[in-house]
């Protein structure tokens, strides 16, 4: 097994063609924009670039969305001792300890817009300052960032730099969500259990072939992470036992685990229409035939509101339609395109624009 086995692992198509993918720009310096949905492995994807690249230098990640917008800066670029208060000691930013290898900045959508700023400059001429100093330090670094928003959104937005977002847009992944890989699922049941008996050196449940159909018929909303988890409650309630579909449905995969309601969802916003007197719906879970609000039926949307962000609603409305159509075919792209009445072509770029 190669070292990017033993990052992305599986053997399903959707897999082999991201193996491909990182194999073929991981000799570049360009930097990287991975898209995915939450716990697919953004992370992991970022870390094999790295190693593939072979450069000498660390990994280095930080998370934009976890530092206080007023310290993010000082992260990213280290200050001199006196900078702020608090600064008791010069300290090296992320940049400088990523030096001849590579910074991960992990949603990089939630990254203030000033900062977004600083990292343009330094994207164009590879030099940072520290907070508190005008010394120019020139550096080597290879940038990737992951999101699971959509840029193109935030830029429509005016919270992300639409010039950021070019520079940054060099190399495009976009890595699977676990629902299009399903037959990875026991590769990755298999890792994590191995990784679990590894440190902890407990005793392995046992997944009959009826337990590894539910498993991977299973929707798998918080992707590989959520296996990760499944993993874990499994050590804990079948310790050296076998494991059926039953116990995967019952205890392993329950409503608690976070499964999305989609017909509570979706009742949910048919609600909202409710309200605005756009339509009377008395039971969404039992009437299948039930059509959307006419375009007509929105005119009276100002007799209850004072405004309405209109590209966000219509923005809304597509994204549960596409999210419901998929749902209703199992993932299959084709079958969801002939239900909205889209070539497929036309769906796949939806589903990516909006990082479903």
């Amino acid at each position: 097994m190669t070292s990017l086995d033993q990052k992305i692992i599986g053997q399903s198509k959707p897999a082999i063609e991201l193996k491909k993918m990182i194999g073929l720009i991981a000799s570049s310096s360009s930097p990287v924009i991975i898209n995915g949905p939450t716990g697919s492995g953004k992370e992991l994807v970022a870390e094999a670039i790295h190693d593939e690249s072979r450069r000498k230098g660390n990994f280095v990640a930080l998370n934009c969305a976890a530092i206080p917008s007023e310290l993010i800066e000082a992260e990213l670029f280290g200050f001199e001792k006196g900078a702020f208060t608090g600064a008791l000691k010069t300290t090296l930013g992320k940049f400088e300890q990523a030096n001849k290898g590579t910074l991960f900045l992990d949603e990089i959508g939630d990254m203030p817009f000033g900062v977004q700023t600083k990292l343009l400059r330094v994207l164009e001429n590879s030099i940072i300052s520290k907070v508190g100093s005008s010394k120019e330090i020139k550096l080597d670094v290879r940038i990737i960032c992951a999101t699971h928003k959509n840029l193109e959104f935030l830029v429509e937005d005016n919270s992300f730099r639409e010039d950021l977002l070019f520079r940054l847009n060099v190399f495009p992944i976009s890595v699977p969500s676990l629902s299009e890989r399903s037959e990875d699922i026991p590769d990755l049941v298999n890792h994590f259990l191995k990784l679990k008996n590894r440190t902890d050196n407990t005793k392995r449940p046992n997944f009959d072939k009826t337990a590894v159909k539910a498993l991977q018929e299973y929707a798998w909303p918080g992707n590989i992470r959520e296996v990760r988890n499944v993993v874990e409650r499994s050590l804990i309630f079948f310790p050296n036992k076998m494991v059926n579909a039953e116990d995967v449905n019952k205890y392993l995969i329950s409503v608690d685990s976070g499964v999305i309601n989609r017909t509570e969802e979706q009742a949910e916003i048919w609600s909202e229409f409710d309200e605005l007197g756009l339509k009377e719906i008395e039971d969404h879970s039992e009437d299948q035939n039930t059509n959307p609000p006419k375009p007509e039926d929105f005119a009276r949307w100002f007799e209850t509101n004072n405004s309405v962000d209109l590209r966000a609603l219509l923005r809304d409305i597509e994204i549960v339609f596409i999210e419901a159509a998929l749902d209703r075919n199992s993932g299959n792209t084709s079958e969801a395109a002939k239900d909205l009445k889209l070539l497929r072509t036309t769906l796949i770029e939806k589903i990516k624009k909006y990082s479903l």
